[in-house]
């Protein structure tokens, strides 16, 4: 018997999401969920060949249509991190330079 947790064979997969999301909503194809969704067509269709990662501001609007918690939304995706990491140049002060 394997150590492995479920959870441990989920890889990232974006039509999980966008399908779950268009079952949940009754919706017909990805151009009715970029209408639910408030994004161009376009965007969609690049989740769904992986040339686009889903952003958090796209995530949040997830959140707010179909009323999942952000947790939710990752596990359908299969993001399965616990932490994310910010760089450090993102709290680094910037330097003043005198003229």
């Amino acid at each position: 018997m394997s150590d492995k947790n479920p959870t441990d064979t989920v890889h990232y997969d974006p039509d999980n999401l966008l399908g779950s999301i268009i079952g949940k909503l009754n919706l017909k194809n990805d151009a009715a969920l970029s209408r639910a969704l408030e994004v161009a067509p376009p965007v969609i269709s690049k989740i769904r060949h992986r040339r686009l990662p889903v952003g958090a501001s796209l995530l949040i609007r997830m959140h707010e249509v179909t009323q999942l918690s952000i947790k939710d939304l990752r596990t359908l995706m299969g993001d399965r991190r616990n932490k994310f990491r910010i760089s450090d140049k993102q709290f680094k002060p910037r330097t003043a330079t005198v003229a």
